[in-house]
């Protein structure tokens, strides 16, 4: 069974996590579909930018149950030794790092559980947007590399030190982990809206945008100038940054929209 799915609109991919049974919760196999899902996207050369999200149930109380991710499978990590936490936690870094090294922006739309994994998973995408009911933590107490560099290393050995998962989506927005805050029923909407602006940019330029912040928030300044300057310069090698330029020079104010060929 697939607790991963695809489903492309556009310009964008729409990458879904609907294991509700365990909370979505990330195990082995889990982690081994999501890479599946982001290196099927990877082979969509028209898709230029990504939604990550979560699914919903109705638990027997008749309640709906919302979840990104509500942290690492427990019942799968319970039984391992040493080496194989070990082995465990370097795989999800591995898969974590493979999305915030995506060639493409990765926008996480948080609709409700971001506990543990889920808040890793989460950080490893280029924005996240989160619904009102959404919460975050971190009670695994051990992971937080990426968010000390995200809200400060005050407020995340907060988190981490305190083991708390009840942080709201306010909580998050104002702490600088969340980018923006919406009901829950216009999430995927604002997601989506989002997700296309960015795709309407030139998918070249963007992809080295993305390079260069990655690559420069990992040395010093003038290192990642220099980086910066590199992409830059790539640009001009390409179809698009010509078309976008006499596009942009063309006073013509009834011309078509801008529309990139990532070439």
């Amino acid at each position: 069974m697939t607790d991963v799915v695809v489903e492309k609109q556009g310009h964008v991919a729409v990458v879904k996590i609907e294991h509700m049974k365990a909370m979505n919760a990330l195990s082995t196999d889990m982690y081994a579909q999501l890479e599946e899902a982001f290196d099927e996207v990877a082979a969509m050369d028209d898709v230029y930018c990504v939604v990550l999200t979560g699914s919903s149930t109705v638990n027997k109380k008749g309640k709906t149950v919302n979840s990104f991710v509500a942290g690492a499978d427990i019942s799968e990590m319970s039984t391992k030794t040493c080496a194989e936490g070990k082995l465990f936690g370097n795989e999800s870094n591995r898969v974590c790092w493979k999305i915030e090294n995506f060639k493409r922006p990765v926008i996480a739309a948080i609709n409700g559980f971001c506990l543990g994994g889920g808040c890793e998973l989460a950080m490893a995408c280029d924005i996240i947007v989160a619904s009102e009911k959404a919460k975050f933590g971190q009670p695994e107490v051990g992971l937080g590399q990426r968010l000390a560099r995200l809200v400060g290393m005050g407020k995340a050995k907060e988190m981490l030190y305190t083991a708390r998962g009840n942080y709201s989506a306010q909580d998050a927005l104002d702490m600088g982990l969340v980018n923006y805050v919406y009901p829950l029923e216009s999430l995927m909407d604002e997601a989506m809206k989002l997700a296309n602006e960015i795709a309407a940019q030139a998918p070249i330029a963007v992809a080295l945008v993305k390079e260069a912040v990655n690559v420069g928030m990992q040395t010093d300044l003038n290192s990642a100038l220099k980086f910066e300057g590199n992409c830059f310069g790539q640009c001009f090698a390409t179809e698009d940054q010509k078309y976008g330029m006499a596009w942009f020079l063309d006073k013509n104010r009834d011309k078509p929209a801008k529309e990139f060929k990532n070439k």
